[in-house]
């Protein structure tokens, strides 16, 4: 019985769904799906609320010839010591959407505009990806890589990983690990142009070791990414799209 926008949020499980959360408002992706869909989905909205008719919109997602991505900004440079990692809650501080004529091409515009770089070449890419089933979703963005020449830096489970599936990789060592390469030192020596750190689980080793390299990214303004399929999409994209091809246009020009 709402009459006008409202955000909610679905658990689904093996066919069985449950809501988590509805708020009688309208999220923040509202205007992003109006812009990507070009509906003004608030006046619509307010007609309905007003009682008055609407028509049915005559298009949908997927009559669009482009795509439209929003990526979330962070400001955890700006609290110290916090542990830059993602929790339920999404703590964002604002988010950019941009349009691309294919997926890679609107990640990669968005992924820019919240402040990631494209890794230098002839600067290493640091990678701890978590459990089997994250290293395993990792696996093409590290074959890219490999093929783009990135070299490649890996903790202990995840250069195994890589070596047993023909992945060349430098291994390196955790803060808590007394041996040589240390993964924190090639932060500060500059070496690394870009951290991919998945927890792999609560363990109070995990979460030290994996804190005091998320936090050293951030100091050293380095990229980092702690989510599997985003930096898999991210690093899909700066491997396929070059980058003075990337193409720049207007939101009238997306039809």
């Amino acid at each position: 019985k709402i009459s006008g926008p409202f955000n909610i949020q679905f658990l689904a499980r093996d066919n069985d769904i449950k809501v988590i959360e509805c708020n009688l408002r309208a999220s923040r992706s509202f205007p992003f799906v109006s812009k990507v869909l070009k509906l003004n989905l608030i006046e619509m909205a307010t007609r309905v609320m007003l009682g008055l008719k609407v028509e049915k919109p005559s298009h949908n997602l997927f009559d669009l010839d482009y795509v439209g991505i929003k990526a979330s900004q962070f400001s955890f440079n700006r609290l110290q010591k916090a542990d830059p990692v993602l929790g339920v809650d999404m703590a964002s501080t604002g988010e950019v959407g941009c349009l691309g004529d294919d997926t890679s091409c609107a990640i990669l515009k968005a992924m820019l505009s919240v402040g990631h770089r494209v890794p230098e070449k002839g600067k290493g890419i640091l990678l701890s990806t978590g459990d089997v089933k994250q290293k395993i979703d990792m696996l093409d963005a590290a074959h890219e890589l490999q093929a783009k020449g990135y070299h490649i830096y890996a903790t202990g489970g995840t250069s195994t990983f890589l070596t047993n599936n023909g992945i060349e990789n430098t291994r390196v060592y955790w803060p808590s690990e007394n041996e040589k390469p240390q993964a924190i030192d090639l932060l500060h020596e500059h070496r690394i142009d870009m951290v991919v750190n998945i927890p792999k689980n609560l363990s109070s080793g995990e979460l030290t070791n994996g804190y005091r390299i998320r936090r050293a990214a951030i100091d050293l303004n380095i990229p980092l990414i702690t989510n599997a399929r985003l930096a898999s999409a991210f690093i899909h994209a700066f491997c396929t799209i070059n980058m003075d091809e990337l193409a720049i246009k207007s939101w009238n020009e997306y039809k």
